[in-house]
């Protein structure tokens, strides 16, 4: 009786130890899924921190307005202007911000006499024609759609130049 007695015993603990391995598993295992679940998450929250701030969609909606005239509609250069996406990749917020609304100054047939309203705007049109002036690019300060864009300009150009966001119409 004692032999089966201890072999009961035997078979007892293997169980218990089998349970016990058992457990552990499930715990490591739910442990594992929800340190994942918290990683992703803060993958998420980095990479939505990591993005420019600013809008998409109203960046290009402002570029196709007022830039890809010159630029061309994905920003990739023209004849008369350059690709933008390359010199995006070496350029950060700040500058782009100072190049766009201050580097660049009106020609002096806009700075002087035709310099408001409507003749200012019928030259510019004639500009972005290439019927009138030099194709050199203005100060977009003194423009409000930009200025009050231009996060969003930045946020979409830059977004293009690092491949994140492709030719064409971004989601509104």
């Amino acid at each position: 009786m004692s032999s089966s007695r201890n072999q009961a015993g035997a078979t007892l603990r293997a169980y218990k130890a089998l349970a016990a391995l058992a457990t552990l598993g499930a715990l490591t295992t739910l442990g594992g899924c929800a340190v994942e679940w918290q990683n992703r998450q803060a993958a998420k929250e980095l990479a939505e921190q990591a993005k420019p701030p600013g809008s998409l969609y109203a960046g290009w909606r402002v570029f196709q307005e007022r830039c890809a005239g010159c630029h061309g509609a994905d920003a990739t250069g023209t004849r008369g202007a350059p690709d933008l996406l390359a010199h995006m990749r070496e350029m950060g917020q700040r500058r782009f911000v100072s190049l766009v609304l201050q580097r660049y100054d009106w020609p002096a047939s806009i700075a002087g006499g035709r310099g408001d309203g409507p003749a200012r705007e019928a030259l510019l049109t004639e500009i972005e024609q290439r019927r009138a002036g030099g194709l050199t690019m203005p100060a977009w300060q003194g423009e409000p759609t930009v200025q009050a864009h231009i996060v969003d300009l930045y946020a979409w150009l830059s977004a293009r130049a690092q491949g994140t966001q492709g030719p064409g119409r971004p989601p509104s």
